[in-house]
């Protein structure tokens, strides 16, 4: 074994009687540098698990690239426009849509909402994945009504249980007797919960046939056309090119800018967070400098001993630059077993519940990478370093004649 490295580990552990307070700092600065680790990977784990759960509801949800109308009317032929988006590369399917306001009314309560038309067999999201009750069928019922799906929250609010009867209201200008609502009648087949307040309160879902008839639209007119892409990670790229390809009068918008706000949100907390955290492993580190220093003042008379018998300056700064990484090293692998065993905690027993209208989700999701703890350890390891190069210089320029006199 190299001189340097017998050393550094032999002061590591400590084994003498009269070390029992710089044994105590060593344990509170690898205490400290576990702790800043561990906070600093659970914090990362928990930011992109938010990230991704919500880029999965909200994906899961919206159509990746809409295309409406200017001037807020429909699309007059959507079927042609369908036809000529669906040969743009990379998009997978496409649909069109009709969008409208409505009042929806059980035997219990009535309230407003958005109702949403789509084909029969099913919309380009993935709703599906999100029914809680019943199921995702909009076709006609044995009772001779159509199906529609409302949002837990909006079934909440008007007191609606899968198989009640949903009468829909729907009226152009103010209500008269010259101006009488359209009504359309369902049965609630499913409801779907996302986690996400807007989705979940203002929408309902049912058979665009029917949604055309309560809004006497023409069959070729819809109100938006939705668009999935073959590559969720390519949106970007594919609404580009369907821009280009349309232009005017269509707005054409990808499902990050129809919920920027959500998505900056997110982009918040990863920018933000993993800083505030990080700074208690700066602020750990950089307790190594008092942390080494006290070895060095302990060690005072071995530095007069060993330079006396031919050490070399080289070699006493590397003993305590080891001792320094040995401490670091040791908080690391601390850090990362704490952080290992809040991953299997939460993910087993929902340690950390959170409130669904606020975060759009029921518990904090963590999703540990394993870049994060390449990161964070050479960070951890190149910090605690360069603390420990000062009372490791020290240590080097000590004069063993001052240090061998010490007290005579």
């Amino acid at each position: 074994m190299k001189f340097t490295w017998y050393i550094a580990g032999k002061y590591f552990r400590g084994n003498k009687r009269d070390s029992r307070f710089l044994s105590f700092i060593k344990f509170m600065a690898i205490a400290g540098v576990a702790i800043g680790s561990a906070g600093l990977l659970i914090a990362l784990s928990i930011v992109h698990g938010f990230k991704s759960t919500i880029n999965e509801k909200i994906v899961g949800f919206a159509p990746h690239v809409t295309i409406t109308s200017y001037t807020g009317e429909p699309l007059f032929r959507a079927d042609t426009l369908q036809a000529h988006v669906a040969a743009i590369p990379g998009v997978a399917e496409s649909q069109p849509v009709i969008i409208g306001q409505v009042m929806v009314q059980s035997t219990r309560d009535v309230s407003g909402t958005i109702i949403k038309g789509v084909p029969e067999t099913g919309d380009v999201t993935n709703l599906r994945a999100y029914i809680i009750s019943g199921e995702y069928n909009l076709s006609v019922q044995e009772n001779g009504l159509p199906g529609i799906i409302l949002g837990s929250a909006l079934a909440r609010t008007i007191g609606a249980d899968v198989g009640n009867r949903i009468t829909t209201y729907a009226i152009d200008g103010l209500p008269s007797p010259f101006n009488s609502p359209e009504i359309q009648q369902f049965t609630l087949t499913g409801i779907y919960q996302t986690g996400i307040a807007r989705f979940d309160d203002n929408f309902a879902l049912a058979d665009i046939q029917f949604v055309n008839n309560l809004f006497n639209l023409n069959p070729r007119h819809a109100s938006i056309l939705e668009i999935n892409v073959e590559n969720p990670n390519e949106i970007e790229a594919v609404y580009a090119e369907i821009r280009n390809r349309t232009g005017f009068p269509y707005i054409t918008e990808s499902i990050y800018q129809r919920y920027r706000n959500i998505f900056a949100w997110i982009d918040l907390q990863e920018e933000t967070i993993p800083l505030v955290i990080g700074v208690m492993i700066i602020v750990a580190a950089f307790n190594l400098i008092g942390t080494v220093l006290m070895m060095v003042l302990e060690r005072i008379k071995d530095i007069g001993i060993l330079k006396t018998i031919g050490a070399k300056s080289k070699a006493i700064r590397q003993i305590f630059l080891l001792e320094g990484l040995f401490v670091a090293i040791s908080g690391l692998i601390i850090g990362i077993g704490i952080s290992l065993l809040f991953y299997w905690l939460q993910i087993t027993f929902q340690i950390i519940p959170l409130s669904e209208e606020n975060y759009y989700m029921s518990t904090a999701p963590v999703e540990p990478q394993f870049f994060d703890f390449v990161i964070v350890a050479a960070i951890t390891i190149l910090l605690c370093t360069l603390a420990s190069w000062l009372p490791a210089r020290v240590a080097a320029k000590t004069d063993p004649v001052k240090v061998l006199t010490f007290g005579k």
